[in-house]
């Protein structure tokens, strides 16, 4: 298995057309293109292709439907890993689903466990049972999806985590609080910890100011996007480094235990 000690991951920062999945497709695709052989692993924002749109019986597609052949010709043809949750329908229910495809076709999801109720999320999607955790290029990627980051529990760091990826379409209203629980994840779980954001104002006049970062495992932002403003942007995380502050400073070996039920 391929190691990079060093990996580039890309936040897509973007607007998103409000319920135009052709329309949203189209405009990242020719940003995404632009990144072939610049970066390892592009995030998208939550809800990628619809933004976070309540009208799941008409926009929700199945896992072999437009969207997902087209994150896969696209992982191809970049060769790039590309990430990002849409709404999926499965067996007669609904998920928000944060998919991971690789260049060679590979497909892994995490269903959002913690839906968001003061915006009907509930009422209208079935919630996730399970974390998933990524392997890909020697890295262990765990994948959340925005409302997620409010419970530390469901985040913790169980010893398989070097990255923890949050997509989201979190309001610029509580954007204190997106910037706050980035760093305390990353901080209490000694990881990296990537979190994306959308931008502009959706359907419903909500409006999004983007905020994405990375933050490492002192909580020191590393990266972070201009307010408000629609852009994709690449750093790169040190697995060497992460390892290095972990040895020295073994917090982990203090930590309660717990099972997640």
């Amino acid at each position: 298995m391929e190691v990079k000690e060093n990996l580039r991951v890309t936040l897509a920062q973007v607007d998103l057309v409000w319920e135009n999945p052709p329309q949203n497709r189209l405009n990242l695709e020719k940003q995404v293109l632009s990144l072939t052989g610049k970066t390892d692993v592009v995030v998208l924002p939550e809800t990628f292709n619809t933004g976070f749109s309540v009208r799941t019986s008409e926009l929700a597609e199945p896992m072999n439907g437009p969207t997902m052949k087209w994150l896969i010709n696209l992982a191809h043809t970049t060769n790039l890993a590309i990430a990002g949750s849409l709404l999926i329908k499965a067996g007669g229910t609904y998920s928000n689903r944060f998919v991971f495809v690789t260049p060679d076709g590979g497909i892994s999801f995490y269903d959002k466990r913690h839906l968001f109720s003061i915006g009907g999320e509930s009422d209208i999607l079935t919630r996730g049972s399970s974390r998933m955790i990524v392997m890909y290029l020697g890295w262990r990627i765990a994948l959340y999806i925005c409302y997620d980051i409010r419970f530390p529990v469901w985040c913790r760091n169980l010893s398989d985590t070097d990255l923890m990826i949050f997509t989201a379409n979190w309001p610029s209203s509580r954007v204190e609080v997106w910037n706050t629980l980035l760093k305390s994840r990353a901080i209490e779980n000694q990881v990296y910890v990537a979190g994306v954001n959308r931008t502009g104002t959706d359907g419903e006049g909500i409006s999004y100011s983007g905020n994405s970062q990375i933050v490492n495992a002192r909580g020191e932002v590393m990266s972070q996007h201009e307010i408000n403003t629609s852009e994709l942007f690449t750093y790169s995380i040190s697995k060497i480094e992460l390892d290095t502050f972990r040895q020295k400073f073994p917090v982990a070996a203090d930590a309660d235990s717990f099972l997640i039920l």
